[in-house]
């Protein structure tokens, strides 16, 4: 018999805190997901001094619940506000350091309080790489464009925001494991880019099972708790939509503008207008729009073919008024350096000196 949240909650009421009461009365649980026989949640606390002394209730609680019908697995994070050094996680969502031990730092709390959108330390544009759907490129053209623009001399940082499939790792093939001293995670670094990515501090395959504020803390954290060091430029790889990432983006970060990725055929320029829309509303500059997978040339005859169409994104930039950056082919090889951790616009070729005309482009008009 399946167990259900109701139940869950009924036996989190019955474990005592310090002080009195108990687990649900004081509102300490938060991103409860309960999925056959699976029970995971956060157990959010003021502070780390309250961290430790909740120890004893989270076994407790672990204990309970392990002992009801039907319940295989029980993970609980223990999640203290910025400012606060809590222990090291005990459950799946955070993840090993450069040494393979739990880091301090905790990813993945909800996000503390500010009064606005604030600068990075140390970055001075921030510009999000965001696209109206999924499937037109814009993590390749992103890990892409910042190998391109580090190539130009450029200092480059690349934010993985897209936490419910990070995939930057792979493509610019960072593999170890970020450190960290309990307050700052030191990113990684790859073809001349300062990279972090919330998939370093996942395992390999392992779902991202979170809510919205759990989200929004996650960024706010790979923001403000990252030493990115000194950079002229952080990409900024958004998740598909118009969602809370992008919506946490431009609320917490002085983000300097967003460059739309869409392939040129009507469906995708239909949801790239709602990324240009969702940016307006939320009064952030769009630089220009990128027109990836634009034509496919074959490598036998140099016939070149235009399977999504061709041209639409240019014409979509003049009727908005916006600068159209440049257009990308569809090849083989782009795929294929991807899945390798090895961009293309590290090498030679068409491909990478079409990226190479785009960082151009950004870096002539003041935009990287």
């Amino acid at each position: 018999m399946a167990i259900s949240r109701d139940e869950v909650l009924s036996v989190l009421s019955e474990v005592p805190i310090p002080g009195g009461g108990n687990l649900v009365a004081a509102d300490l649980i938060r991103a409860l997901v309960v999925d056959d026989g699976n029970i995971r949640f956060v157990i959010e606390v003021a502070d780390a001094r309250m961290a430790a002394q909740m120890r004893d209730a989270e076994a407790e609680a672990e204990r309970r619940l392990l002992a009801l019908p039907g319940v295989a697995k029980v993970s609980i994070v223990m999640t203290a506000p910025a400012g606060g050094r809590a222990p090291a996680p005990q459950g799946d969502v955070a993840r090993a350091s450069g040494q393979g031990q739990p880091p301090n730092l905790q990813i993945g709390r909800h996000p503390t309080p500010q009064q606005g959108p604030e600068p990075v330390r140390g970055v001075a544009r921030i510009v999000a790489i965001g696209s109206g759907k999924g499937g037109v490129g814009k993590s390749t053209v992103t890990s892409n464009l910042a190998v391109a623009l580090a190539r130009k001399g450029r200092k480059v940082g690349v934010l993985d925001a897209d936490i419910y499939g990070p995939s930057q790792p792979r493509m610019l093939g960072v593999t170890d494991r970020p450190s960290s001293d309990g307050q700052t995670i030191e990113p990684l670094h790859a073809h001349g880019v300062t990279v972090m990515s919330l998939g370093l501090m996942m395992k390999d395959g392992e779902a991202v099972v979170w809510r919205g504020p759990m989200l929004m803390g996650a960024l706010q954290q790979m923001l403000t708790q990252v030493n990115w060091g000194e950079l002229d430029v952080l990409l900024v790889d958004l998740p598909p939509g118009t969602g809370d990432v992008q919506l946490s983006l431009c609320q917490k970060a002085q983000v300097s503008g967003a460059v739309i990725v869409s392939t040129p055929q009507d469906v995708a320029l239909l949801d790239a207008r709602r990324a240009i829309d969702m940016f307006n509303k939320l009064r952030t500059p769009v630089l220009g729009l990128i027109e990836n997978m634009s034509f496919y040339r074959c490598p036998n005859c140099g016939h070149e073919a235009h399977l999504f169409g061709h041209g639409g994104v240019a014409a979509e930039a003049e009727a908005l008024g916006l600068p159209f950056l440049g257009e990308l082919p569809l090849e083989l090889e782009v795929r294929l350096a991807g899945d390798a951790g090895r961009p293309i616009a590290a090498g030679e070729g068409a491909v990478a000196d079409a990226y190479a005309r785009l960082a151009e482009r950004l870096i002539g008009g003041g935009m990287a």
